[in-house]
């Protein structure tokens, strides 16, 4: 699954836009060096009921953005995607 199927699948569970979660994990400073991922898993699945494959690709975006490495675009495996940078606002407004 690419990181984008991943983002698409939480707002599909969570009814929320990849931007509006990084934006209330910033809220509640998950976004700080020091906060380790284990601790946004857990409010993912807590708050969210993700799995940890879903909050890890989350747990990406809040601490590095949503660039990805090129090796992931057009490659052939399952975890390719069609850009180095992610959409975060929503499957309904991305652009084709």
């Amino acid at each position: 699954m690419s990181f984008q199927a991943y983002l698409d699948a939480i707002e599909d569970k969570t009814g929320k836009t990849p931007r509006v979660l990084v934006d209330e994990a910033k809220r509640h400073g998950y976004d700080a060096v020091d906060v380790k991922a284990g601790v946004i898993v857990d409010w993912l699945k807590a708050e969210y009921g993700l799995g940890r494959g879903h909050a890890m690709a989350l747990v990406h975006v809040i601490k590095k953005g949503p660039t990805i490495s090129a090796t992931h675009v057009g490659s052939a495996g399952s975890h390719r995607d069609v850009a180095d940078t992610l959409w975060l606002d929503g499957k309904a407004g991305r652009p084709t």
